[in-house]
């Protein structure tokens, strides 16, 4: 398999969103916020903007490791974009057939009562910038930053994570149903 040897990508910067690179740091600003990030780990990838309005990503002896580095980092970049303009939101659902199970914020947690009848609440760590609200069945988590985001519908997902019980019965828990842009 022949080396690509040089590789160049753009991504167009849309209106109302600003973008400050310092080296391997990228800082986007936009409408809803500020999300920054260091790619410090991808060494020979060069992250330039060109006319305050097009990222360029570029690498040179370009090899498997290196090209996916940086597709990877472009995608991280396009979803910061995403994130200041739109906001991500995950869904999840709460799903309970043997006791009624209940949900609340309180600070930077989510508790979860009376799962499977115990007495002590399950805990939930909210990551800062996340917000999350409890509609009836539903827990909403929203913010701008996508790992942010879906790193806490994971810790809110494993606090209900069942063990030595048989998963055919017991389907109990709490479970993301839909994840994408917010509206």
């Amino acid at each position: 398999m022949a080396k690509t040897v040089h590789i160049r990508e753009e991504i167009i910067v849309p209106e109302g969103v600003e973008v400050v690179i310092n080296g391997l740091n990228v800082k986007v600003k936009g409408p809803k916020g500020e999300v920054q990030r260091n790619f410090n780990y991808a060494r020979g990838i060069q992250i330039m903007l060109k006319d305050n309005r097009v990222i360029v990503l570029e690498t040179f002896f370009a090899d498997r490791k290196r090209r996916a580095q940086l597709y990877s980092i472009l995608a991280h970049i396009e979803n910061m974009i995403k994130g200041v303009t739109k906001g991500w939101k995950y869904k999840l659902k709460i799903v309970s057939s043997h006791f009624p199970v209940t949900a609340r914020v309180s600070n930077d947690e989510v508790l979860i009562d009376n799962f499977l009848g115990e007495r002590a609440p399950r805990r939930a760590k909210i990551i800062k910038s996340v917000s999350v609200r409890i509609d009836g069945k539903d827990i909403i988590v929203e913010g701008i930053d996508l790992e942010a985001v879906a790193q806490t519908a994971a810790n809110i997902e494993l606090a209900t994570k069942i063990r030595d019980k048989d998963r055919r019965v017991f389907v109990d828990g709490i479970y993301v149903y839909e994840k994408g842009v917010a509206e």
